[in-house]
Formats: structure tokens, sequence, C-alpha cells
């Protein structure tokens, strides 16, 4: 006989006990299935959180901006004497390589004017030879009055000695007093004689100062005669506007017939082979900008990138050389943050630098590598600081 037959027996999967403990773990299941897009939902917004906020706190080491266009230094043509346009030989958006003709403009007065330039230069050449020729006739004239002062004196001492002889013999009897007297006037002649060749000779050699100087004058005559000569040939040229420099032709306003002063722009020639990208920086995006470093150039108009060069952090705010400054000395100031025109060279050996046009929107992008400037600053060799001087 079983003893066991009638002793209670432990639930079954048909028993009664079974569904309450497996609705445990299957209640479980339902709360985490409700709970868990919450919880991921919550990590999303705490990782954006975080995201946004090391971006914001953590040094970026590229500072990007797209207050950015292409510059150039733009040559204005202009013609350097005033006249009457004959020919424009060039029209908008024209390539120009430097040397080439782009206006001329009537030479028929310039020519003229190198004319008469050669005409007074040949004259002048001509004063030149008769001085020269006048100095060397002076030199035989010198030489004429020198001889004659010679004669003079020698006449001179004759009628000395004819003076005396007579003198003598009119006191001892043996000569008459007219013969004496004329032998005295002879002397006085004589004298006279030699003071008039004195002067003669003094006279010429006077004269040949005179006639070097106009030499001297001549010369400096064919001199200013050349320079105008020179300058007639200049201006002469000038009627040739030239091409200063290679690139295309912009706001050409110039026509066949117009009359042009001198100095007026008739045009303007963009060398786009030196045209550099100028991007206005936040002054606090710059802490870590220096010369030399690589930039990124994103060009809106054709979708490409280009590579670029830092060639300095300028001198002055961008608000410093405004026409209109602002005056912060007022009673009312709201501190606003200053831009800085950062200057950057286009990388050589860049075809699609060939499509840059000047004005064009970029975007740019300084790889900055988290540079130490202010470390390098405060070791670099300093510059003396002028002093202010102190009013006493």
């Amino acid at each position: 006989m079983d003893t066991h037959a009638n002793d209670p027996q432990p639930p079954t999967a048909t028993s009664p006990a079974a569904p309450s403990a497996i609705a445990e773990p299957v209640a479980r299941k339902g709360r985490f299935a409700a709970s868990w897009p919450w919880a991921l939902a919550g990590l999303i917004v705490v990782g954006f959180i975080a995201v946004v906020t090391w971006r914001i706190v953590a040094p970026q080491p590229d500072v990007w901006t797209n207050n950015a266009y292409v510059r150039v230094h733009p040559a204005v043509i202009a013609p350097r004497i005033s006249g009457q346009v004959t020919q424009v030989s060039v029209r908008n958006d024209d390539a120009v390589r430097v040397g080439q003709i782009l206006v001329e403009l009537d030479d028929r007065d310039a020519r003229a004017a190198v004319a008469a330039a050669e005409a007074s230069l040949s004259r002048d050449h001509a004063m030149v030879e008769n001085a020269a020729a006048s100095i060397l006739r002076q030199k035989s004239v010198i030489d004429q009055a020198d001889a004659q002062v010679n004669t003079a004196d020698a006449q001179l001492a004759f009628a000395e000695a004819d003076a005396s002889r007579y003198e003598h013999l009119a006191k001892t009897g043996f000569g008459t007093v007219k013969t004496q007297q004329q032998a005295d006037s002879t002397l006085r002649q004589g004298r006279a004689a030699l003071d008039e060749a004195k002067a003669a000779l003094q006279a010429a050699q006077a004269q040949m100062g005179v006639l070097q100087t106009q030499e001297t004058s001549a010369r400096a005559s064919v001199r200013a005669s050349e320079a105008q000569l020179d300058q007639a040939r200049l201006n002469l040229s000038y009627t040739k506007v030239l091409a200063p420099v290679d690139g295309m032709v912009a706001q050409r306003g110039v026509q066949v017939g117009n009359y042009v002063n001198a100095g007026a722009g008739m045009m303007a020639v963009v060398p786009l082979s030196e045209v550099y990208v100028e991007a206005n920086y936040r002054e606090v995006d710059l802490k870590h900008v220096e010369t030399g470093q690589q930039v990124r150039i994103h060009v809106d108009a054709y979708d490409i990138d280009l590579d670029g060069t830092v060639l300095g952090v300028p001198a002055a705010t961008g608000a410093t050389f405004a026409t209109i400054q602002p005056d912060n000395a007022t009673g009312n100031f709201t501190k606003i943050v200053q831009r800085l025109p950062v200057q950057i060279a286009i990388a050589p050996n860049q075809p699609l630098a060939r499509l840059l046009r000047v004005g064009l929107s970029v975007e740019t992008t300084i790889e900055t590598q988290l540079a130490d400037v202010v470390g390098h600053a405060r070791t670099a060799a300093q510059p003396a600081v002028a002093e202010l001087p102190i009013s006493r």
C-alpha cells in the first residue's frame, strides 16, 4: 500500500498556480519595452547637449567665415596728356597683355611739338659752334694786342732815348729848342700809344671771358632744348595708351571722338593673376591665426575648393579706416565685436584659380593647428616702443 498517495503534489503546468508565476516576467518585459524609447531619447538629448557644449567650449583648430570676397588692385587706365581719342582697340572683358595698345589719341599736335623742339636744338647747336669760333678768333685778337703792346713799348724806349739826347744837345747849345720839343712830344705820344696798346690787350682778354660765358650759355641752351625734345617725344609716345599689366579690361568708358583730359580714367585692367581673398574674421577668431597658415577656400559660384596661405593679420580693423568711424567716447556704449580683413594669397599651380573673378563670395577655413600665437609673441624679440612726449 502506497503511503504517499494522499500527500500534496507540487504544482504543475496544468495546476492553478502556474499562470501567476509566468505573468511576472512578462510584465517586466512590457515595462522595459515601454520605457526604452524614453531612455534612448534622453541619451540622444544628453549627447547633443554634450556635443554642442564641446563645440562651444573646446578650442577649434579651424576657423571659418563666409564673410570673404575675392579682391585685387586694378590698374586704372588714364592718359598722360589731353587729346581727342582716335582709336579704341579693346572692349570690356578682353584679355590684354602688358604693352598692348589700348587707346590712341590724335598725335598731330605732339608731332608738331617734336619738330619745333628739334629746330630749337639745331639752333642752339649753331650758337655753340658760333661761340666756339668766336673764342678761337679772340685768341688771335689777344695775340695781336699783345704784339701791339710790345711795339708801343719799343717805340717808347726809342722816344725816351731820343728825348734825352735832344735835351742834352739843347743844354750844350748844339741843338735847337724846336728839336727838343719835337722829341718830348714824340715821347709823350709813345707813352700814350703804350697805354692804348695795354688797354686794348686788357679789353681783348676781358672779351675772352665774355665769349666763354656765351659758349657756356649756348651749351646750357642745348641741354634745355634736348630736354624739351625728350619731353616732346614722350608726349608723342603718350598718344598711345598701353596696358601696364596683363589682365582683363573692365569699366570701359571711352569712345572714338571723345576729348579726354590728362588723368581722367578711361577703363580699368584687372590683373586676374594677382587676385587674393579678403576674409573678414571676428577678432575673437584670430587667437591662433598667424602668417603662413594653410587655408581652404570654397568658391560659391563654381562650388570648387582652392588652397591658399595667410599673408598676415592686418594692422587695423575694418572700422579704423571707414569713412564714418564710430565714436565710442559718447555716453551710451555698446561693445561690438570688430572684424579684421585677413588677406589670403591663392596658392600657385591651381588651374581652377583662373575662374576667380573680383568680388565673388567665398568661404574660408584657416587651419590654425591651435598655434600658440601669444606664446610666440612673448618669446620673440620686441621692437622698441616709442614713448609719448610728456608735457611739463
